[in-house]
């Protein structure tokens, strides 16, 4: 189940920088019963301490150069298997199916990024697509850049109610016991907390294993764990927000959508192809989003890789229909329309 609105994918705007179609930004009041000052405490007591600790991977005890290559590794890996392949382009807009098995261990692996249950995440961003860029998006960067970027975790949204999204969002999600599972008994936590135990034990291990003294595994697993963990979950995260912040401000239109989504090179390189916000709106269950031949989307890359190994099925690629109204095909570069709707190039 879906809720996206229609988008309107008409000719091609290749703007770099204009906020609105007109020329001037737009400005959005905060969501309904937004109070600044009703701060969700767990949430950012969570986010405030995930970056305190990572910044302690800069000093000397805790710094290694295996610390930092785990680091990208896995930022790249969690991000690009955990949120884009299966939170977003998998459970949210069912632009794929897999095995139940494999899907749940994506989901493990998401739930690693420490960005909430798979049903959180799903009925959060269903509603984006709903609203997107209206005053019940949740998180739209045209109230500002801070809210859409991180303020609207922190800030208590009456609207985001736990009960009320997932009647409304996310019922296909929690007709699957695993996922019902991870909203209850901390099992969420758990995960998240097997993890850390996982990394400091790798390390451990591997400098006792290396013969060095209990000291040296002790500094060098709390290498691993903060630069694994906490490091990689902090770059991620904002590998996910800067999805719902910048690239609904700065970047090029390939469609006239009814909201202010972009295109941004370095969001759309940075996380796999997610950048590519405009094609996405305008086309919101394709699992591709780069819809040009340079628009480079690692996550569709996998995706087609998991269905070679037969792990992937029903793959809905870029609706042709949708691509003609901009003057678009698959692999084409961008043309523009002019006010005939002949292509200009």
């Amino acid at each position: 189940m879906t809720t996206n609105r229609p988008a309107a994918a008409k000719a091609v705007k290749l703007s770099t920088s204009d906020l609105s179609d007109a020329g001037s930004p737009r400005r959005l009041p905060l969501p309904a019963g937004v109070i600044l000052n009703r701060i969700d405490w767990p949430v950012a007591a969570s986010i405030l301490t995930y970056h305190l600790v990572a910044l302690l991977a800069f000093i000397p005890w805790t710094f290694s150069w295996t610390g930092v290559i785990v680091a990208i590794v896995t930022a790249r890996l969690t991000g690009l298997l955990g949120i884009n392949i299966c939170y977003h382009r998998l459970l949210t807009h069912r632009g794929f199916k897999c095995p139940k098995w494999f899907e749940h261990v994506l989901a493990v692996i998401a739930i690693c990024c420490v960005q909430d249950t798979p049903a959180r995440w799903v009925a959060v961003h269903r509603r984006h697509h709903q609203y997107a860029d209206e005053q019940p998006d949740p998180h739209s960067p045209l109230v500002n850049f801070i809210w859409g970027h991180i303020g609207w975790l922190v800030i208590k949204n009456p609207e985001l109610n736990r009960i009320g999204i997932y009647d409304r969002y996310a019922k296909d999600i929690l007709r699957d016991p695993f996922y019902v599972a991870l909203e209850r008994n901390w099992l969420q936590l758990k995960i998240i907390l097997v993890q850390w135990a996982v990394f400091f034990g790798a390390g451990f291990l591997a400098e006792l294993a290396m013969g060095g003294t209990t000291m040296q595994a002790v500094q060098f697993g709390t290498s691993i764990l903060i630069w694994g963990v906490f490091v990689r979950t902090v770059f991620v995260w904002h590998q996910t927000w800067a999805v719902n912040s910048v690239t609904h401000l700065w970047g090029y239109r390939n469609y006239q959508t009814d909201e202010d989504s972009r295109n941004n090179v370095f969001i759309g390189l940075l996380a796999h192809g997610e950048g590519w916000h405009n094609n996405h709106h305008a086309d919101p269950r394709s699992a591709r989003h780069g819809h040009t031949r340079w628009e480079f989307d690692t996550t569709w890359l996998t995706i087609r890789l998991f269905e070679k190994l037969g792990l992937a099925t029903e793959v809905v690629g870029p609706s042709p229909h949708v691509m003609a109204k901009a003057g678009l095909t698959t692999g084409q570069t961008i043309t523009t329309l002019g006010p005939n709707g002949t292509p200009t190039h």
